[in-house]
């Protein structure tokens, strides 16, 4: 079976329209954030998505983990947002099929200090999306039609950005006895972005990541944060897998890296719930 096989064939058309943006944001570190990003993005890019993922942890992780080497971010993330670049100086193709990567450099640690005095620091990436989709639609090129933002692990001003940008927030939470600590924080700031500068701001949905069956408390903590957020936990759950951690070493997803383990599998189906919750939004 092919990726697109495992999908059901429900690919959103929007033609010409702005794409669907996603911020992929939790402060805590380590959570499957990246791994999400990019496994989302090549699920959703094989079933006929068109799928940029923007770079903005200064790790660079996603950059790395989708094989784009240092030498090759001429132009980053940081330049778009510190300098006015445009985005589509950024964007790199990747190994996957309709999907390009904005990469990201550790310049990026001191951009908020960089901009701090500017009135629209908030928006930067906001407009730098939007020029890009006008570009793409003035010069008849293949729009995207999904963004994801790998947000870095922090609610500092890079993050901000990237919420004022999004149309939704989809939230990673690893099943472990901490995993509700941070989570009101992260739903706060949700809010206020909500309040004061992205009415439109979505909870996409909670992915619970590295559940460990073996674990009893893994279990409770599903339970825990199901009770807590209801019906925005995904369904599907991603499981602790070695070869998902495999795969960012040799630059490629999971799903490109071993299509038939369970990580990659789950991934899949994480791609099915985003769209059919897409679907519903846009039908509402």
């Amino acid at each position: 079976m092919s990726v697109i096989d495992a999908i059901p064939s429900i690919k959103l058309s929007r033609s010409g329209s702005r794409p669907r943006i996603l911020a992929l944001a939790n402060q805590k570190g380590g959570v499957g954030k990246t791994t999400t990003a990019i496994n989302l993005g090549t699920a959703l890019a094989a079933i006929g998505e068109r799928v940029l993922i923007i770079d903005l942890d200064p790790q660079g992780n996603a950059s790395t983990g989708l094989g784009i080497e240092q030498s090759a971010r001429k132009v980053s993330t940081y330049d778009v947002l510190a300098d006015g670049a445009p985005l589509e100086t950024a964007i790199l193709e990747t190994a996957v099929p309709g999907m390009a990567i904005a990469p990201s450099t550790l310049d990026l640690l001191g951009l908020e200090l960089e901009i701090a005095t500017d009135r629209e620091r908030t928006f930067r990436l906001r407009k730098a999306i939007s020029a890009l989709h006008t570009s793409q639609i003035t010069n008849s090129v293949d729009a995207f039609t999904y963004i994801l933002i790998d947000c870095p692990p922090s609610l500092n001003l890079i993050t901000i950005n990237a919420m004022a940008a999004a149309d939704a927030v989809v939230v990673p939470l690893q099943c472990e006895f901490f995993a509700l600590e941070g989570l009101g924080q992260l739903l706060k700031t949700v809010d206020q972005v909500r309040q004061a500068l992205n009415p439109n701001l979505l909870i996409h949905g909670v992915v619970l990541t590295m559940f460990d069956s073996r674990n009893n408390l893994c279990s409770q903590v599903v339970a825990d944060v199901r009770s807590f957020m209801g019906a925005k936990v995904y369904d599907t759950i991603i499981p602790r897998n070695v070869r998902v951690s495999e795969a960012p070493s040799y630059g490629k997803p999971v799903l490109l890296y071993d299509f038939k383990s369970t990580g990659a599998q789950a991934y899949l189906r994480l791609a099915s719930e985003v769209i059919q919750r897409e679907r519903s939004l846009l039908a509402a």
